[in-house]
């Protein structure tokens, strides 16, 4: 099972895509990834291992942004799924076989795919 989150966009529409948010000043990639997981989803997880970067450009407050995000596979070790961030609409549990088809972006689904042999190493 893989936890994701969900927001609306700009039409309403909810979009499933993986916890992720920004590095803050003194932490590493894997630091930062386990602290918005926790923050996003409500679950304490362990990296396992390492599925890629994702670097894109999107729009906000009518400027450009660059943002580099550092994806970790992790294990669950604690804590309860939960909504409560203020950026989540929804958080979910959903089969490692069904992240593809529910994931609203496809450099996300790629990512994914490589769960299952990460999985088979550890």
């Amino acid at each position: 099972m893989g936890a994701l989150i969900g927001r609306k966009d700009r039409r309403g529409r909810l979009l499933w895509s993986l916890p992720k948010g920004h590095i803050e000043a003194g932490e590493s990639a894997e630091q930062a990834a386990v602290r918005e997981v926790a923050e996003e989803t409500g679950i304490a997880g362990r990296i396992v291992g390492r599925l890629g970067t994702i670097d894109f450009w999107f729009m906000a407050d009518g400027r450009r942004v660059h943002k580099t995000v550092h994806h970790f596979l992790m294990r669950a070790e604690g804590g309860e799924l939960s909504d409560a961030d203020v950026e989540v609409t929804a958080v979910a549990w959903v089969p490692l076989d069904e992240l593809g088809a529910t994931l609203a972006y496809e450099d996300e689904r790629t990512l994914v795919a490589r769960a299952p042999e990460l999985l088979d190493r550890v």
